[in-house]
């Protein structure tokens, strides 16, 4: 059973999974390093972000993280360095978070390669659907290394059994229609489509995108196996940095409030 099965495996003892992000290299490569260790202390499960120019999925919150991290020199092998780094400090999944460009350029073996031998659990690409990533989920299958896909409320009944049978880890469910970024209340379509999903799918379901507070947390954690919470992490660290304050200790207690509303 690999770190991720495992984490689902003992929610049933630690609450719904929270499963934190932080944008690799954001504002820089020691600070984000620091964000993701105080993120792991409180999250079951962390993605690292790859910073990208042309992000479709990414709001603003996240788009302007990645913009300070690629001014500040980011490189893709940081990322790897910065997983490396988590993996000798924690044995909670850890998985990338990237646009298929940056996969596409180092090649589908070498960046699963990389980011299986630092310890990286899964991987998700959202502007990678199924039809067109055969080629990447056989490497990312070589190396162990789970390809997460995602779904949407839009997403027909048949297409949710075939994208239950192809993902590996969780399905990811899109909690609004959009890209990231903090929202006030979880949509009244939210609870239909994670039934839904729930009917159609074996694995484990993960809600994600527009989630930042302990209320919707535990909103959608009545309604999931586990929450992803981006934008509102990466937030609180921008505002600490705004404040003169420790980013990594801000955005750690935000991630520890979060949990303990699961």
């Amino acid at each position: 059973m690999n770190r991720i099965d495992r984490a689902f495996s003992r929610t049933g003892e630690n609450g719904t999974a929270l499963i934190g992000y932080a944008t690799a290299g954001f504002p820089d490569r020691h600070t984000s390093l620091r964000i993701a260790a105080s993120l792991l202390e409180h999250c079951d499960a962390l993605e690292l972000g790859i910073p990208f120019s042309d992000p479709v999925l990414d709001g603003p919150v996240i788009q302007e993280s990645s913009r300070r991290a690629l001014e500040a020199g980011f490189r893709l092998k940081d990322v790897f360095d910065t997983a490396g780094a988590l993996r000798e400090l924690s044995d909670k999944p850890l998985l990338v978070m990237t646009y298929y460009n940056p996969v596409h350029r180092a090649g589908h073996e070498a960046f699963a390669r990389e980011a299986a031998r630092c310890g990286m659990d899964g991987a998700l690409i959202p502007d990678l659907p199924p039809e067109e990533g055969a080629e990447w989920m056989r490497a990312a299958e070589a190396e162990g290394l789970a390809n997460v896909l995602f779904a949407s409320m839009s997403t027909p009944e048949d297409r949710l059994r075939r994208l239950g049978g192809l993902t590996r880890g969780f399905l990811y469910c899109f909690a609004v229609r959009g890209t990231t970024g903090l929202r006030d209340s979880l949509a009244a379509e939210v609870a239909p489509f994670m039934q839904r999903s729930r009917t159609c799918c074996g694995v484990p379901l993960v809600l994600g995108l527009g989630i930042g507070s302990p209320e919707q947390c535990a909103q959608a954690g009545e309604l999931a196996d586990g929450v992803v919470v981006g934008s509102a992490l990466v937030k609180a660290a921008m505002d600490a940095l705004a404040a003169g304050e420790d980013p990594a200790i801000r955005a750690g207690e935000l991630a520890a409030r979060l949990k303990a509303a699961l």
